[in-house]
């Protein structure tokens, strides 16, 4: 059967048309601005990112935190009482904990209700990359796959999903305890991007620096021309409120691959919380180990 339904949570960057076309559903996250506590139940407007990286600029502290297994039972319960069942794919397992929260709370709905299940994926990806594994996933469903070989597939295709980042203020990088703080009272005197990625386990890391930000998005268009999938186009463009610097990088992986097929869109605030204004990514189908 390839009735069931599939979920991901509010860390995910997708385009909202796939979204609307197989009916893509969200689990919320909760974040801060200040003092002032949020839900992210889906995709945000460009208008209301813009001022929640406005309030970044402005001096306003951002966190986030994990989805309890509670929240994903009140999520799951009421599908899986109708016979429902559920294929979700987790935020990096590497990022965060929540992966193992979705498991606990299927582990307990199972003993409750035997019609409909949670099958739970941990994408190994964040932000454009859930993006695209999640078009991958809702594709599978569409051809015909079950909930169980579509979670097969994913398990095995998901680390061809290639993530390179660029952050533009070190300082959130220090908060969540990426560098140290003289790195990045240093690094931020002397201009430094770091160019980030996520690696095989999901954790994000840094393994380059340039100086100022055309050196390093034209860093970010070498990795995509090193690694990427010849066979495969379709490229995340995700950006922290900066469209110049999208347009700039959406201009250098078009001149590597002009049939590339580019969604780009605004940063989801559970993943800006912890990389600030200014950052830039470039997410495609690719060899994560380049």
């Amino acid at each position: 059967m390839n009735d069931y339904l599939i979920y991901t949570d509010a860390s995910a960057d997708i385009d909202p048309a796939v979204i609307e076309k197989y009916d893509i559903r969200f689990v919320a996250m909760n974040y801060t601005v200040g003092d002032e506590e949020r839900l992210c139940a889906s995709l945000e407007t460009p208008e209301f990112l813009k001022t929640f990286y406005d309030a970044q600029r402005a001096g306003k502290e951002t966190h986030t935190s994990q989805v309890t297994p509670n929240s994903y039972m009140e999520t799951f319960a009421p599908l899986l009482a109708e016979g429902k069942s559920v294929l979700y794919l987790s935020l990096s397992s590497g990022l965060t904990k929540t992966f193992d929260s979705v498991n606990l709370a299927a582990a307990e709905l199972a003993e409750e209700y035997s019609a409909g299940r949670v099958v739970a994926v941990d994408t190994l990806c964040a932000t454009g990359g859930m993006g695209l594994i999640l078009e991958a996933a809702a594709k599978n469903r569409e051809d015909g796959l079950s909930i169980d070989e579509n979670a097969a597939w994913l398990n095995e295709h998901r680390l061809d999903v290639v993530h390179w980042f660029m952050v533009d203020d070190l300082m959130y990088l220090k908060r969540g305890g990426r560098i140290p703080a003289a790195t990045a009272v240093l690094g931020t005197a002397l201009n430094i991007k770091p160019l980030l990625k996520i690696d095989d386990e999901g954790h994000l890391i840094t393994l380059e620096k340039k100086r100022g930000y055309k050196l390093a998005l034209k860093g970010l268009a070498e990795k995509y021309a090193a690694a990427r999938d010849e066979s495969r186009n379709r490229v995340y463009i995700v950006h922290g409120d900066c469209p110049e610097h999208a347009d700039e990088l959406e201009r250098l992986v078009k001149a590597v691959n002009p049939q590339a097929d580019i969604t780009k869109m605004l940063l989801c605030p559970i993943i800006g919380a912890h990389t600030g204004p200014g950052m830039a990514a470039v997410i495609f189908f690719g060899n994560r180990e380049l």
